[in-house]
């Protein structure tokens, strides 16, 4: 892996969050969290879905859809998480 495809998996991811939080108002952790968990999410589901996909999906479309993907998995996670701590 590059450094190229780092940044993007993190652009993804935070596009992903962004999108995620605008879709799910109920878990949106407002724009600087949904961004932050999204580029978090993006770095970590890129490289996961890079290594269990392997070969199947290369280059730039893996690494935007890992990087999106993952980046709305954990700013999800992190709404559903908050949630349930302010209840």
């Amino acid at each position: 892996m590059d450094i190229t495809s780092l940044i993007v998996q993190l652009i993804s991811g935070a596009i992903g969050g962004n999108a995620a939080g605008a879709a799910l108002k109920k878990y949106s952790l407002g724009a600087l969290g949904n961004t932050i968990a999204g580029v978090l999410g993006g770095g970590i589901g890129g490289q996961l879905i890079g290594t269990v996909v392997g070969s199947a999906v290369e280059g730039f479309v893996g690494d935007i859809a890992g990087g999106a993907v993952g980046g709305a998995i954990l700013m999800v996670l992190v709404g559903i998480i908050k949630g349930m701590m302010s209840k």
